[in-house]
């Protein structure tokens, strides 16, 4: 049976503006074929099952040429895989989507289309320039320029500038010079306002304003490099006005998330919209211990206990699948009270529809084991990690409250030692760490030898037994408000 192949548009380079068809197509792949200006955050979306095939390509260097793409393409589809051509920016705007649909066609093969975001226009709106608007211009054109290997952009430079409007010229930054010279030797005055956009949409983004005439020697001196557009036209002069993401709390800021990787998407994507360049790098690794068979005697006699209590989400995440196994839900739990260390444990808890009874003003193991011994009279059963703090355990054997500590996973905090890591750091390159918990940092310093120079870093942690952690490796620290991943993200803000 042949399959088919689905041309989509992946956006400009900011994850979010991948459409939400895209995002499903992707899903659904069997093999992905890639280009060069598809970013890392999308790239990650490509199902861990399918075939990654990077095509890329740059100025002046076709990694695969365009007829071994297209072979590429009918060969996958042929072999019966749903193919997604995955394309920066949008297939149809100077994509070459159009000679791939044609080669898929005359191979029979069928085809599908998702635009997507272009960078012309989001590039210049994450750098304030609205490419038209009622007082500036009635108009937008887009042009090229890249022209086939050998040749120059066929370009009508009198038109351009007879016509008015903004000009949008994608892939110029080699074409600069000729570019700006074609307009002035069209006509164009040279106190036009005029722009230049490099790595539109992304935290690293950075604009050159100018006029045409002094474009060329500001970008040089801002060493403006691919990939980046040039705008001109008189709605460029609003940049400085409008440009809203360099006024991000995190806008040129690297920050590295240390979390697990099925738990970075919030705190990644709530610092990406502070601005933040983050850096995905999991220190740690939650790992169930499966089978767990003592979770599963004391779920079986869960009315012998007076509480339950959860020192994380995947605890909760844990013991909800064991009880769902066990053939039991929330009805089992009738007269048990519920106890969590935070906020994000307790919407774990909600999540399963469950309401935590007790959650201590303080998010840690002592403070959550200081209030348990307070109001318990009864058993209690803790679930919780292998090696855990044992504050909790603690204070409840102070109060002579019986209880039962079950470990239900293992935290795996021994990375490999990472030379991206290393070199990151001794290039200082990284601005903060996230930690959220003492495991990460105990990961992160695994990762980067514990010869690395950590002193061009800042620490940002959840909470004090997570600092003193880091600040043991000399990491120098500050700590949330709170134990929390709101606290975290706004002490982000803060710095």
């Amino acid at each position: 049976m042949t399959g088919k192949v689905i041309l989509v548009g992946a956006g400009p380079g900011d994850p979010g503006l991948l459409t939400v068809k895209g995002r499903r197509a992707l899903e659904s792949a069997d093999v992905v074929v890639y280009d060069r200006l598809v970013g890392p955050e999308v790239r990650a979306l490509i199902p861990a099952a399918a075939k990654a095939i990077d095509v890329g390509k740059e100025a002046s260097r076709h990694l695969i040429p365009q007829d071994q793409i297209n072979e590429i393409l009918l060969r996958e589809a042929h072999e019966g895989h749903t193919v997604v051509r995955l394309k920066g920016g949008d297939p149809f705007v100077f994509g070459r989507g159009g000679e791939e649909l044609e080669a898929l066609a005359r191979g029979g093969i069928a085809f599908e289309v998702v635009p997507g975001v272009t960078s012309a226009i989001a590039a210049a709106a994450y750098g304030g320039i609205p490419v038209t608007h009622r007082e500036h211009s009635s108009s937008f054109h887009i042009i090229t320029g890249r022209a086939r290997k050998g040749q120059d952009p066929k370009i009508n430079y009198p038109a351009l500038v007879q016509g008015g409007g903004t000009l949008v010229f994608l892939m110029s930054v080699s074409a600069a010079p000729k570019i700006v010279q074609g307009l002035l030797d069209a006509g164009m005055p040279p106190d036009t306002p005029a722009a230049m956009v490099e790595n539109g949409t992304l935290p690293s983004q950075r604009r050159c304003d100018a006029v045409l005439g002094t474009l060329l020697q500001k970008a040089e001196e801002m060493q403006i490099h691919s990939p980046a557009l040039i705008v001109v036209g008189e709605v460029c002069a609003l940049g400085p006005l409008l440009c809203w993401t360099e006024k991000l709390p995190l806008h040129g800021k690297r920050v590295l998330v240390s979390r697990p990787k099925n738990r970075a998407g919030t705190l990644s994507d709530r610092l990406r919209d502070l601005g933040a360049d983050v850096w995905e790098f999991p220190c740690i690794e939650t790992v169930p211990i499966d089978p767990c068979p003592q979770m599963e005697a004391a779920l079986r006699d869960l009315h012998n206990y007076q509480w339950l209590a959860f020192t994380s989400a995947a605890g909760v995440e844990l013991f909800w699948n064991c009880l769902r196994k066990l053939g039991r839900d929330t009805r089992y739990l009738s007269g048990v009270q519920l106890a969590a260390i935070g906020p994000a444990t307790a919407k774990a808890l909600e999540n399963c529809g469950l309401a935590a009874d007790l959650v201590p003003d303080t998010y840690d193991a002592f403070h959550l084991g200081a209030a348990l011994a307070e109001q318990a009279s009864g058993k209690v059963l803790l679930l919780r990690a292998e090696e855990a703090s044992p504050a909790l355990p603690e204070q409840l054997a102070l109060k002579q409250i019986v209880f039962d500590d079950i470990p239900v996973y293992r935290t795996n905090y021994g990375c490999p030692q990472s030379d991206e890591l290393r070199n990151a750091l001794g290039e200082k390159r990284l601005d903060f760490v996230t930690f959220t918990s003492a495991s990460t940092v105990k990961g992160f310093i695994a990762a980067a030898g514990l010869d690395a120079g950590f002193s061009g870093i800042t620490g940002l942690c959840i909470g004090e037994q997570t600092a003193a952690e880091a600040k043991r490796h000399n990491i120098p620290v500050r700590i949330a408000k709170a134990a929390t991943i709101d606290a975290l993200v706004e002490l982000a803000a803060q710095l």
